[in-house]
């Protein structure tokens, strides 16, 4: 992995975020326009900060709505960061793109809407149904750098983000390509926010936005919705090394299953094979890892099987924690934007608590979660966790790579 970027309601760079975190702050807000939809009693959300989208030149996004241009923000950085931005790798056909999002934007619905009850339509248009596909973040990527290889997309709501590493990992090490784009995002709409308020799963807590959501908390009431991008850019080991690129961390294990149960109510005894397949994938036992970043939306069925399923495995020996009190359920973004803040927290031995959290619900099993204040830690193998809608489940595994060389336990260890 030789570069990562993303967009999130706590700021677009590590710095910030870390900042915003070991503050104790968040992104949620009380959303005073969604009053006007009486239907639905959440009036929480975590937007972006104003600004992000600026500098698109419109010639070039008039394809894109909010998800596509902070899919393709995000993409820039991370190349960027990749010392890839303009590179002619790009067009080789051997750099790749896996990406996800739950839907697209939804507002050019609307415009479908409009024409099925009405007849006709005064908002549709040539780019409507390519701003609301669910695969548009991955093709306007790939318009916009100019990606000739691979396109894999993954939307499969909150495993999109995660689903898309993994298959991109996939692909490098099978030899279909040398390069890839993996990542997932989504935009925030209230759309969104009713899907799960008719769930009766979104907190309610409307007149305190920061005390909200809660995972794990006794007195946790839902889930609140966020935005955002991340991107993971993946490389071949050898190739990577070749040209002198800084890498990042290494991508040593994933997996991903199916409950074949129900489709909002996950199972625990799935969710553990997940994680064992994760380490089979990565030749690990469950004692090599060191941390684990959890799901946890702060629903309380969630809530619940995930932690008694990460007991079984890991009992309460590996500390444990969730980044959603800070920047609300990114839906499909939420894999990558995690998977990039885990590599983050592993190269500064920093992690941040579970926010929110202060008296563990009774009926969620007993392990390390994270609390009150960020732990200063050495990790070499971090897991990372993310469930959806249908029972899909995936499991990530990263390993810690310092300045292109590999962590080795003595190195981890100090």
């Amino acid at each position: 992995m030789v570069g990562m970027a993303g967009l999130t309601p706590l700021g677009h760079d590590w710095p910030t975020i870390r900042a915003q975190m070991s503050a104790g702050k968040s992104g949620i807000r009380a959303m005073s326009d969604w009053d006007r939809f009486t239907s639905i009693n959440t009036r929480l959300a975590a937007p972006l900060p104003p600004g992000w989208g600026e500098k698109f030149d419109r010639k070039k996004s008039r394809t894109m709505g909010p998800v596509a241009r902070m899919a393709v923000r995000a993409t820039e950085k991370a190349l960027q960061q990749a010392d890839l931005l303009n590179d002619a790798r790009l067009a080789s056909g051997r750099m790749g793109i896996a990406f996800g999002s739950s839907f697209g934007s939804p507002g050019p619905v609307t415009a479908f809407a409009e024409l099925m009850t009405t007849g006709t339509s005064r908002t549709l248009n040539a780019t409507s149904y390519i701003q609301m596909m669910s695969h548009t973040a991955a093709v306007n990527i790939g318009i916009y750098f100019g990606i000739r290889g691979r396109i894999i997309t993954t939307s499969s709501a909150c495993t999109s983000g995660s689903q898309a590493i993994g298959y991109a990992a996939e692909a490098i090490r099978f030899g279909k390509a040398d390069l890839m784009i993996a990542g997932g995002a989504d935009e925030l709409d209230v759309t969104e926010a009713a899907v799960f308020d008719t769930l009766y799963a979104t907190s309610v807590r409307n007149d305190q936005p920061h005390r909200t959501p809660r995972p794990f908390d006794r007195d946790r009431d839902g889930l609140v919705i966020g935005e955002g991008a991340g991107v993971l850019i993946l490389e071949e080991w050898q190739q990577a090394v070749a040209r002198g690129a800084r890498i990042v961390a290494e991508v040593v294990g994933f997996a991903t299953n199916s409950d074949g149960n129900h489709i909002t109510q996950p199972h625990p005894d799935t969710i553990e094979q997940v994680m064992r397949l994760a380490l089979e994938d990565a030749m690990l036992q469950a004692d090599a890892i060191d941390f684990i970043s959890g799901h946890g939306t702060a629903t309380e069925f969630g809530d619940i099987v995930e932690s008694q399923a990460t007991a079984q495995l890991f009992a309460d020996r590996v500390p444990f924690h969730s980044l959603k009190g800070y920047f609300g359920h990114t839906l499909g973004a939420c894999g990558a934007i995690e998977a990039w803040l885990a590599i983050e927290m592993m190269h500064d031995a920093w992690f941040c608590p579970n926010l929110n959290l202060e008296t563990v619900d009774s009926r969620c099993a007993s392990i390390d979660y994270v609390m009150h204040h960020p732990r200063t830690l050495s990790v070499r193998h971090l897991m990372s966790n993310n469930f959806a809608f249908g029972g899909i489940n995936t499991s990530l595994i990263l390993r810690r790579v310092d300045n292109g060389t590999l962590c080795t336990t003595a190195q981890c260890n100090g």
